[in-house]
């Protein structure tokens, strides 16, 4: 790679336009292409620009390449490796808390979202003024279980909790509105749901998204899942809502069934049977535990809430 920095304008001249955040999970291989597209595409539009890339402790060499491009590329990159995994969207948040750019746009390390594809967010806000600006793929080039699985988080963000649903992680937003985000300390950060807390004026543009190069995708099913059920818990109400009219509609079951076996008794000197009676108690008991489980995870995260447990931890920054 050539030293971009004498073609780059310092940041002390003058502020600077974008802010890449790109948050790197073992991408080893794809680091120093994604780097390449990157200064390439803001070269030719004599942008100022800086790029922060966070490594959220890869188990490969990706600390070491970024380190090389570090080297390469003094002024205009910056280089961040958290203590442990924190997830994506936390790295993310990580990376946005260091920009110092007018705009910042996130993109993933796995170049499935080409760099050049920057310029269709440019040219929306441009358009229309947005405060925030998603890119929004023709069709994900993902697993088929991928697919469906981002499919079901965006429709139940739009039913569970009024959010845009359509968005992804190839977004570009206003300092300003990155600044109201960022005093959000939560350990876990859902990027797109506190975004929906701040803003309506929200624009989308069609972008490609290609196969992936290198590796495989960095989520598991159990990410995915643990994801949903953090998602669920921390930025929604709908479990709690579920045991409250579960749980009434449960009583009136069972009393309208209890006045039905009292009417049965009394005039029809039926003997009520012992495996009803043992459905019924088993049948209950588990609702019951099901309800003190719901419960006590709404009361960890309270309890991690109030011990500040922070959304990340920084080892190493070059």
């Amino acid at each position: 790679m050539t030293e971009t920095a004498s073609n780059t304008q310092l940041a002390g001249d003058r502020p600077i336009d974008f802010s890449v955040v790109v948050p790197v999970y073992n991408s080893q291989d794809s680091l120093n292409e994604l780097i390449d597209a990157v200064v390439a595409f803001f070269e030719t539009r004599n942008s100022s620009f800086e790029v922060i890339l966070v490594d959220d402790h890869s188990s490969d060499n990706s600390w070491e390449v970024l380190s090389t491009l570090k080297k390469n590329n003094p002024n205009t990159l910056t280089a961040i490796r958290l203590s442990r995994n924190f997830g994506q969207h936390n790295a993310t948040f990580c990376g946005m808390g260091f920009a110092k750019g007018q705009f910042i746009i996130t993109i993933d390390d796995d170049l499935q979202t080409p760099p050049g594809e920057i310029a269709h967010l440019i040219e929306e806000y441009e358009r229309t003024a947005a405060d925030l600006v998603y890119g929004v793929y023709r069709r994900k080039k993902h697993s088929l279980f991928r697919n469906t699985a981002s499919r079901t988080l965006k429709k139940s963000a739009r039913v569970f909790h009024d959010s845009y649903g359509d968005g992804s992680s190839f977004r570009m937003m206003t300092r300003e509105l990155t600044q109201k985000i960022l005093q959000h300390n939560h350990n876990f950060i859902f990027i797109d749901e506190v975004l929906s807390w701040y803003t309506n004026d929200v624009s989308f543009v069609v972008v490609d998204h290609l196969p992936r190069k290198y590796n495989q995708s960095g989520y598991s099913t159990l990410s995915l899942f643990k994801m949903f059920a953090n998602l669920v818990l921390y930025y929604t109400t709908v479990p709690l809502k579920l045991l409250v009219y579960g749980g009434f509609t449960f009583s009136l079951i069972t009393f309208a069934y209890g006045l039905f076996s009292i009417f049965k008794k009394l005039f029809f000197d039926i003997q009520l049977g012992y495996t009803s009676l043992i459905v019924t108690i088993l049948f209950s008991t588990s609702i019951i535990l099901f309800s003190l489980g719901v419960l006590g995870e709404y009361l960890s995260r309270i309890y991690q809430a109030q011990n500040r447990k922070p959304p990340f931890s920084i080892k190493k920054i070059l």
